[in-house]
């Protein structure tokens, strides 16, 4: 059965979907079965992964809707996992099932219908607090949530975590925080020195031990529809979320031995 754990924070800029995409491609390289879900009508994701959003034959948007069965949707991208694309038709997908019984839960419904073919599903969110966007979080098990060490990124994470109580409370009793990951990191900033020691005094041992740098290769890597660790998998962004996955994979095996 699938690990599903959403991207999201409600602050833009943050390294959102570079996580997703990376983290993704990561996994994959690791040799697990990994399904990425592109949930922003931007598509960013979806570009990300080598896949032109505009020519998708079907996206995230024919599943939610009910006109296409998710396994017909799902993509397979060039570099080394699956894709369930998106472009700008989800904008208008919030309308058209604002009235649909059960709205929150149509990704968690399609989602059970995959799970047990991949070993992790990656959902990328989208920078806003929508109904696409509590789809998202009905369905997932876990968040995990990148951030920049700045004072304004503080504020939006407590935003995010007061969505996510909501989120829990209403629709998914077992959503939790899987994690949050420093991200745009530079040790020599004083106040990114500071904002991460808030933030292992606060998060503890769920803040990952992997920091994501400011790297030039990672900000070049979407313009080529490639994750970095296949445009660059030297850099030091590729090894940074090559970190996150390995450390990923440990903390899970860590639960599953103390589970059993």
């Amino acid at each position: 059965m699938a690990q599903i754990i959403a991207i999201a924070n409600q602050k833009g800029g943050v390294g959102k979907t570079t996580t997703a995409v990376n983290l993704a491609a990561s996994l994959a390289v690791l040799k697990k079965r990994v399904l990425l879900v592109d949930m922003d009508s931007q598509g960013n994701a979806t570009m990300g992964s080598g896949i032109q959003k505009n020519e998708l034959l079907y996206s995230v948007t024919d599943v939610l809707l009910g006109e296409m069965p998710i396994e017909t949707a799902i993509t397979r991208a060039e570099v080394g996992y699956k894709v369930l694309g998106a472009n700008r038709e989800l904008a208008g997908v919030e309308l058209a099932i604002a009235e649909q019984e059960g709205r929150e839960f149509i990704l968690r419904e399609a989602l059970q219908q995959i799970e047990d073919k991949f070993d992790y599903i990656i959902v990328d969110c989208a920078p806003s607090l929508s109904l696409i966007t509590v789809n998202a979080l009905a369905a997932v098990d876990s968040v995990l949530i990148p951030m920049q060490c700045e004072y304004y990124a503080l504020e939006g994470l407590a935003d995010l975590t007061q969505t996510i109580d909501r989120i829990q409370q209403a629709l998914n009793p077992d959503l939790q925080i899987m994690g949050v990951l420093r991200t745009m990191f530079d040790a020599r900033n004083a106040l990114t020195r500071d904002v991460s020691s808030e933030l292992e005094q606060y998060f503890g041992k769920k803040l990952y031990d992997a920091v994501i740098p400011r790297n030039v290769r990672l900000a070049e890597a979407p313009a080529h529809g490639l994750p970095v660790i296949y445009f660059e998998k030297s850099s030091k962004g590729a090894v940074a979320y090559l970190n996150l996955a390995a450390e990923m994979l440990k903390k899970s095996k860590g639960k599953k031995g103390s589970n059993a």
